[in-house]
């Protein structure tokens, strides 16, 4: 070979004659270069590059942190770009795998860790990191915070991570953290290196899609403001178990009720009819439904706060969160409320009757219960210290004519006491009556007329 020629291999050495300007780190003052790019962007081939020029550079000690021990010794090590298969055959490392590490030729080694121990990077120390898919860690602000902490030799110690993005918390916060530098790199950049075909193949399936803007273009797809369902939400909707709903809830000028179901049958597009109903579950209440009331279909995730009853008229901060998702992540809502005791209120008895027979009143209802009476049977357990119940009479202009109390679901007045209560006659006239709780007082009412 004449003087001044280089080789082939000098050539395919040779990353930055080659390599796309964001695979390159940004000259600067930076701690942290954060690569984002798409599939197939060559992110893996830039961390295991600028691994490769540290080392030549004089860096003793590495840190390789990937999802998992498997991805690190399959993509970061041993996979087509991985440090094991980069640069001069003599200057590559040998792997270690008992002890998961890689040690250099000159003596510089770099070690494995699995972003689902942050606790496994307490101790060591480096002068030099590439974390590998940052936004698949499992827990990657913990790992983040353990890993800098260990950033700690050498006069320059830096850190690149390299990614496909997701609008998770930890890249949002990365993003705009101090000393953080980006670069950006989309499928369609890099085609170049890629398999004929696939870079079409991909657009025909996927463009204009948001799977296309993260997972191709490498952009950072967050949720729009003021969405009601986010992109996290539906993402745990989506992974979890599926369930036999059999409870609703209504939205009501009153509230909202909850309510159970034995059949529900499909009557039309997005029409169905339930039946074998147990109304007013949880202390909710009963109140009826205007045409295009909001329901919401329930997994079973409810809950009763535990609240105490002298917590009543007490601010309530409740943070709720999907099943399964944390309660400080981009799906929990935070909601301001005030105890009002609805759980103490005894609900308004059912299937009300008052009737006039020879002069005389008699009335029945039936008791309706709080605790443990959402099964179908007809019993239920009373649910309060004695059973009471505070009845009142209204004439016609709905005046409050007569007040008593029985300890049984019925009361009769005899044709006397309901003469002097109504002397104009019963016509028009109402009665209405409520549980007494010992805790709450008269609970909701249930007005029935008399006939």
């Amino acid at each position: 070979m004449r003087a001044g020629k280089r080789s082939p291999e000098e050539y395919l050495y040779d990353w930055n004659r080659w390599a796309e300007e964001a695979q390159t780190p940004p000259a600067g003052d930076w701690r942290i270069w954060l690569f984002m790019g798409g599939r197939g962007a060559g992110k893996t081939r830039a961390g295991a590059e600028w691994v490769r020029a540290q080392v030549a550079a004089g860096a003793r000690r590495v840190a390789l942190v990937g999802p998992a021990f498997q991805d690190v010794r399959e993509v970061m090590l041993g996979g087509p770009s991985g440090l094991l298969s980069i640069g001069y055959s003599h200057e590559r490392p040998s792997y270690e795998v008992s002890r998961r590490r890689v040690v250099w030729p000159g003596g510089a080694v770099g070690y494995a860790f699995s972003a689902e121990d942050p606790d496994g990077l307490r101790g060591p120390q480096f002068d030099a990191a590439w974390a590998d898919e940052f936004a698949a860690w499992a827990r990657p602000q913990e790992t983040l915070d353990m890993l800098r902490l260990g950033l700690r030799l050498g006069s320059d110690p830096r850190l690149v991570i390299t990614t496909t993005p997701r609008p998770i918390p930890a890249v949002k916060a990365l993003i705009n953290a101090p000393g953080v530098v980006m670069t950006r790199l989309s499928t369609w950049e890099n085609r170049s290196n890629l398999a004929p075909g696939f870079v079409e193949a991909m657009e025909a399936q996927y463009a204009g899609s948001h799977l296309a803007r993260q997972e191709l273009d490498g952009v950072l797809v967050e949720d729009p403001e003021g969405a009601l369902w986010t992109r996290a939400m539906i993402e745990l909707a989506l992974r979890a178990e599926r369930f036999e709903p059999d409870r609703i809830v209504v939205e009501s000028d009153e509230g909202w009720e909850v309510l159970s179901f034995e059949h529900a049958v499909l009557t039309g597009p997005e029409s169905w009819r339930l039946t074998g109903l147990l109304r007013g579950l949880g202390g909710s209440p009963v109140a009826g439904a205007q045409a295009g009331a909001r329901v919401v279909v329930l997994d079973g995730a409810g809950a009763v706060i535990p609240v105490s009853a002298d917590e009543r008229g007490a601010p309530l901060r409740v943070i709720a969160a999907p099943p399964g998702a944390p309660l400080t992540g981009p799906a929990a809502r935070i909601v301001e409320t005030v105890y009002g005791g609805a759980d103490l209120r005894p609900l308004a008895p059912v299937h009300a009757r008052a009737r006039v027979r020879s002069g005389a009143l008699e009335a029945r209802w039936t008791r309706r219960g709080r605790i443990d009476a959402d099964a179908w049977s007809a019993e239920i357990p009373l649910g309060e210290e004695s059973e009471r119940y505070a009845v009142t009479l209204l004439n016609a202009g709905g005046d409050e004519i007569w007040q008593g109390e029985t300890a049984q679901p019925r009361l009769t007045l005899d044709a006397v006491a309901l003469a002097a209560a109504l002397p104009g006659g019963a016509d028009g006239a109402r009665l209405r009556v409520a549980q007494v709780s010992a805790v709450y007082g008269p609970g909701q009412a249930r007005e029935v007329a008399l006939a």
